[in-house]
């Protein structure tokens, strides 16, 4: 079943269950989906965003909810923070297993094999490799660091 159509499904079960607080995420990443949608039609794409760009969605989305609760921690608002957290195990949800260190750094080593890496000038072609393969299950954030630590920077 494609991402979208798991998304409405679970929307409407969720609007039978009378789940307000995940209704309301679920129609966060529909609203937001749909937004891009909109966006790819002005630029000339007829069917609007793909998969990847949708679980790219998803993965924003996760790491904003992240960033508010710790805002919100931060700030002393606990119940606000939990909010954020309950939002982000909904939309984790939708996305793929994130892949663990271990698994993580044997990505980054079969990425630099693949693109012939050989010193940090190449570190966008393995950036690039793991973005087309792991979109939505790798952290990028983490696995740039570990590129350019391999590529011996």
């Amino acid at each position: 079943m494609e991402l979208r159509d798991r998304v409405n499904t679970a929307l409407k079960q969720a609007m039978k269950d009378r789940d307000a607080e995940r209704l309301s995420t679920l129609r966060l990443i529909n609203a937001a989906i749909k937004d891009r949608d909109i966006a790819a039609r002005g630029e000339g794409s007829e069917d609007g965003v793909d998969e990847a760009t949708v679980l790219a969605i998803l993965g924003k989305m996760v790491k904003q909810r992240q960033e508010s609760a710790r805002a919100y921690e931060e700030g002393g608002r606990i119940d606000l923070a939990e909010q954020e957290r309950h939002e982000i195990t909904y939309i984790e949800e939708f996305l793929p297993r994130q892949l663990n260190e271990d698994e993580t750094s044997a990505a980054v080593d079969e990425a630099i094999a693949e693109t012939g890496a050989e010193s940090i000038r190449d570190m966008g072609k393995v950036m690039g490799a793991l973005k087309s393969k792991y979109t939505g299950q790798m952290d990028f954030a983490a696995a740039g660091p570990l590129v350019k630590e391999k590529l011996g920077a």
